[in-house]
């Protein structure tokens, strides 16, 4: 009896060994927008100096560092927050849990994906950058906030009411357990407005 002729194999579908063969798996992307979620919790912790300055006394030593100096610097800081989160968005496949993650909560070793050369490239580079950020944010708001302790920026009540909004909605990721993709658009939306307050901030240094 005559066998039946093989099946020949779609040219079109190649094999899985085939299309990884030129992917890696990259770390977790939660490792990279967590701590530039942490950046914009150390900015907003200004709004907890408000109360903590109503008690400072007249012969405490102040800092060395100018508040325009810090505040300048912290201004420079949240944009580069706000473009670390707009680089977040522009690749939805590694910072967003694109895919079948995307309603899955923020945690770890859920979002991980294999990456091409230059998708790990990017994913370093902005590793990097949200590492200088976190650093930066945490000491320019230590800075700030010892110049409002020490009454060289006297702000009005309001300003310190909307960082302490921004630390509301940073919350609400952690409580809620907020998708990659939600914190990744909440994130950027508080970065735009803690450079908004800082602004206003520059406005009211004596």
């Amino acid at each position: 009896m005559k066998k039946p002729a093989a099946a020949h194999p779609r040219a079109s579908a190649p094999s899985s060994s085939v299309r990884d063969s030129t992917t890696r798996s990259a770390p977790d992307p939660f490792a990279a927008v967590l701590p530039a979620i942490a950046a914009l919790g150390a900015i907003a912790s200004i709004a907890t100096i408000n109360w903590a300055a109503e008690d400072r006394t007249p012969d405490r030593p102040k800092t060395r560092r100018r508040a325009s100096t810090a505040l300048r610097d912290l201004e420079t800081c949240s944009m580069g927050l706000i473009e670390i989160f707009r680089r977040f968005q522009r690749n939805p496949r590694l910072f967003c849990g694109e895919g079948a993650t995307i309603n899955t909560p923020l945690k770890f070793g859920v979002h991980g994906v294999r990456v091409s050369t230059d998708e790990a490239r990017l994913y370093q580079q902005l590793v990097n950058d949200v590492a200088s950020m976190l650093v930066l944010a945490s000491q320019n708001a230590f800075d700030v906030m010892s110049a409002v302790e020490d009454g060289e920026i006297d702000a009005p009540e309001e300003i310190f009411f909307g960082f302490g909004e921004c630390q509301d909605r940073l919350n609400e990721l952690i409580q809620q357990r907020a998708t990659m993709k939600a914190s990744v658009d909440t994130g950027f939306e508080v970065a735009r407005r803690l450079h908004a307050l800082v602004v206003e901030l520059k406005k009211h240094v004596e």
